[in-house]
Formats: structure tokens, sequence, C-alpha cells
């Protein structure tokens, strides 16, 4: 089986440059991909939590799995190791399209794919560092950061849904089957019908 795994860590992002990427390789090779597994989900969840944990448990002797780089698979180092090593095991070819890896049970795959890893890793705590190196300084100068004090955004999950509430408080539906319906959690509508209607 031919698999590609595709992720994005917010509701904002959407997968189709990956997916883009993806068959355009996959087409580069004659490959056919069987099976997409899409999800949105931060990097730093933990793959067993993902849908990628049910992929790897699912993975067989000769499939290959396609990623747009080795970061979608996990945030740290030990993670992506962790899971290129259980997929060298069970010898799954994992291809990388933007670093160019095709990294199965070979000495020289393990080596590249230790590499890259160890590069990400650092490149994260760097920036992770420099942003707080920014906001210290920031701080330091006197510039007030975040949202100003009593400040409410403008957008919530209910916005674009005022009508649907309207009309099922005209109709006596009672904030606890309101939430059900929408979704959301019976504060949150109730906050939102105090607040916004």
């Amino acid at each position: 089986m031919i698999y590609a795994y595709l992720r994005v860590s917010t509701d904002v992002q959407t997968v189709e440059n990956q997916r883009f990427q993806i068959l355009k390789a996959a087409d580069e090779k004659r490959h056919h991909i069987d099976r997409w597994i899409e999800e949105t989900a931060s990097g730093v969840k933990a793959a067993q939590d993902r849908q990628l944990g049910e992929l790897l448990a699912s993975l067989k002797k000769g499939d290959i799995v396609y990623v747009t780089e080795l970061s979608r698979l996990g945030r740290s180092l030990l993670e992506i190791m962790s899971i290129l090593n259980e997929c060298m095991k069970k010898e799954v070819l994992v291809i990388s399209i933007k670093e160019g890896y095709e990294l199965g049970n070979t000495i020289s795959s393990k080596v590249l794919a230790f590499a890259f890893s160890l590069s990400a890793e650092i490149e994260r705590q760097l920036i992770s560092q420099r942003t707080k190196e920014a906001l210290e300084r920031r701080k330091a100068e006197g510039q007030i950061l975040g949202r100003p004090a009593g400040s409410k955004s403008k957008e919530t999950k209910l916005t674009g849904k005022e009508e649907t509430i309207r009309e099922l408080l005209k109709n006596k539906i009672s904030h606890s089957a309101i939430s059900r319906i929408l979704g959301v959690n019976r504060q949150t509508v109730a906050d939102f019908i105090k607040n916004r209607l």
C-alpha cells in the first residue's frame, strides 16, 4: 500500500499545498496513492494520539509513506527518530519530498534522518529562543504585550450563527440543548446570548 500523510497545525491552514506536492512526486515515480490520511493536530501531540498512530500500527513490509517533510511526523527529534525507526524495522519506505529523502532500512537512511531531525530540532529551539528574547526586550522597553485588558475578540465560535440561535430561543429551546445542537459548551452559548444578542 502507498500512503500519504498530511498534517496541519490549525483549522486556518489547509493541506492543499501538501497534497499537490505529494501528487506531483508520486506521479514522477509512477506511484498511485492508495490512502490519504489528513489531520489537523499540533505536532506536539504524541503520534499515538493522532491518526498517524493508527497509520503506523497498520503499516506492513513493503508499504510506502509519503510526507512533504519529516517535521509533519512530529515536532521533536526523539519522536521523529522513533517513528522513522519503527518504519525502518517494519521495512516501510518513507519518502520525504522537500528533503528529497527515501528513508528505508539502510544505514545511510538512518544517518540522513538523524541529521535532518537534529537540525530541525535545533532550528525550532533557536526560533523559540529568539521569540522569547524579542518579547522580553519589548517588555523591558515598556511596550504592553498581548490584547489590551478588557478587550474581547470580535470572533467567537458562534459568530455567524446569530439567526439560528434566535430561532432556537424563539422556539423555547434551552441553552443546554442549543449548545448540543451547535457543538459548543453551554456556558459559551449563555455568554454569547448575554453579550452578543
